[in-house]
């Protein structure tokens, strides 16, 4: 199935999920859920891998047991280890972030070695861009530096991050009931790619566990 957008309808079922619907009154909107709001993303999702393969590695969420998780329809690509590109849909509209989270240990001693030292210099230049381009920039932050790195660093405030996530809202519009959807969500990934190729390059090289 190509993607062509999203049907105006997936917003009246958006709607219709707000507040807090009780399990049989979300089983009863799943059919036209998937339907109109879970199905174009799985066409985007696919057009995207198409046109770039580094987006071939996705999932789009199905549903859980929590309310907030019918109300939004996410969608995940994978370029490393706890490295993510991520979509979602809401009322609000789309949403995408480039995010690296949950890292272990070893990735944490990664980022804060690379951080200091000149790779660093990078990282803080592509954050710098996408707030420009008016990305917040977030992220589990630290109070204090790191033990074994300076306070008065010129990166500490990196350097005081255990994840970085760079989201912006892309919003609504008529375009978000057209095919062109797919171009306004391929640029803002275009705009995070050297955040994301810095951690793939830099942090996420790590062996999984067999």
């Amino acid at each position: 199935m190509a993607f062509s957008g999203w049907p105006r309808e997936a917003f009246d079922v958006l709607a219709r999920l707000q507040g807090d619907p009780s399990p049989s009154e979300r089983e009863a909107v799943r059919p036209e859920r998937e339907g109109l709001v879970r199905r174009p993303m799985v066409a985007l999702l696919q057009d995207l891998a198409e046109r770039d393969q580094a987006y071939a590695d996705h999932s789009v969420w199905r549903y859980a047991t929590t309310v907030p998780a019918w109300q939004r329809q996410g969608a995940a690509i994978r370029l490393e280890r706890n490295v993510e590109l991520g979509i979602s849909l809401d009322l609000d509209g789309l949403r995408v972030q480039g995010a690296w989270w949950y890292a272990p240990p070893e990735q944490r001693d990664r980022y804060r070695d690379a951080v200091a030292g000149k790779p660093g210099v990078h990282l803080e230049r592509a954050v710098r861009t996408l707030r420009r381009r008016s990305f917040t920039v977030g992220g589990d932050v630290m109070v204090r530096v790191p033990r074994g790195y300076p306070a008065d660093h010129p990166r500490a405030l990196l350097l005081r991050h255990r994840s970085v996530i760079a989201a912006r809202r892309l919003g609504t519009g008529a375009w978000l009931h057209q095919a062109t959807a797919l171009d306004h969500v391929q640029a803002a990934a275009e705009e995070l790619r050297p955040l994301l190729e810095w951690f793939c390059d830099h942090v996420a090289g790590i062996p999984t566990e067999p």
